[in-house]
């Protein structure tokens, strides 16, 4: 009976964390309303400190898996050897005091694992924090806002939010790409787990982070710090362009936004209802610092921080009701007619 026991809890163990594992990685490959996209494939790393940190989390699973493995045996093995039997009419078992040697072995193996962990934890931590920043790095400053990002290019002039374009590092040229991050209401965490461990964003404590993404492609991330009600759609981009498509991305998001003669109107509304006193369009008189810039809004894939795909209908729920999509978001509803949202709607889709 104790056999068929332990068998049934080692396999219901193994279940739990093949199961575990299978989640995670199903994650990656899930968008958040539930059809295929990109995710956070923690499994997966594509640069070097998340590469780093993957390391150091397998080394830490053996270690512990060994620790696991052992005790498990001891424990299996004593159950097994010293249960009770109708013979021992229950008397208690010989009782083994005062043994220096298992009271040392105890006590010294415990301190020599951690001791071990500690310094591959700090060595880890020491190569990813303490990289000097190379000449030809690309600096990023990455503000968190309830609820969105804000990213900008000193070096570049650019001001863009919740979708971070920066290029593909390889061995040959290596382009990494440097976070300045700062916070202008409460704490967030700026997380890509395919790119770099968490790195939290405190009022008045500016902090840094790098990352040298070694493929192309979108990688999703998110705010792992709980900063109010909309927390959980705080969501991030990060494109990893080619160096060319990089540059010309960078040529694109430097243009002013261009006037056009159909989309009158809908500037028109977006003076007069003050929307360019939360936003800035470049090339425009709205240069507000409260909400995203518009710009070149209609070259995001995704609009509030993306909680939804930028398309038409999208955009002009998000306009007339913002709560429909963000509930808690602090974009106030307009309460504009129709006629006032399609225009502005309109103005929105030249901003590219």
């Amino acid at each position: 009976m104790l056999a068929r026991r332990t068998k049934s809890s080692v396999c219901s163990g193994w279940q739990i964390v093949v199961l575990l594992f299978w989640s995670a990685s199903a994650l990656g490959a899930v968008g958040p309303d539930g059809a295929p996209g990109h995710g956070t494939n923690i499994f997966s790393p594509a640069s070097t400190p998340a590469k780093s940190i993957v390391d150091l989390s397998a080394f830490v699973v053996v270690i512990t898996g060994i620790i696991f493995a052992v005790v498990f045996t001891l424990l299996t093995y004593t159950l097994v050897k010293f249960r009770g039997r109708a013979m021992d009419a229950g008397r208690e078992p010989a009782q083994v005091y005062g043994s220096t040697q298992i009271e040392l072995a105890w006590t010294i193996i415990p301190i020599l694992i951690v001791v071990v962990l500690f310094l591959a934890t700090a060595r880890v931590i020491h190569a990813i924090q303490d990289v000097p920043e190379p000449a030809g790095a690309v600096d990023v400053i990455a503000i968190g806002h309830q609820y969105w990002w804000e990213f900008r290019y000193p070096k570049l002039g650019i001001v863009t939010a919740n979708e971070l374009h920066i290029p593909v590092s390889d061995r040959e040229h290596p382009t990494p790409t440097f976070l300045q991050l700062l916070s202008a209401d409460t704490d967030h965490s700026f997380w890509v787990p395919e790119l770099a461990g968490k790195t939290d964003l405190i009022p008045n404590h500016p902090n840094r982070m790098w990352m040298d993404p070694q493929r192309t492609g979108i990688f999703v991330g998110q705010c792992a710090q709980y900063c109010g009600i909309q927390h959980a759609k705080m969501l991030l981009r990060v494109s990893v362009d080619r160096e060319d498509d990089f540059s010309a991305w960078v040529r694109a998001q430097q243009k002013v936004a261009v006037e056009e003669a159909g989309a009158i109107e809908g500037w028109r509304v977006f003076e007069r209802n003050a929307c360019m006193n939360c936003h800035a369009v470049d090339g425009t008189p709205a240069d507000g610092r409260f909400g995203p810039d518009l710009t070149h809004l209609m070259s995001r894939a995704t609009i509030a921080a993306g909680a939804a795909e930028n398309t038409h209908d999208n955009l002009r729920l998000w306009i007339q009701n913002p709560s429909a999509i963000k509930p808690g978001s602090l974009m106030p509803a307009m309460k504009l007619s129709d006629a006032d949202l399609d225009a502005i709607v309109s103005y929105m889709e030249t901003l590219r």
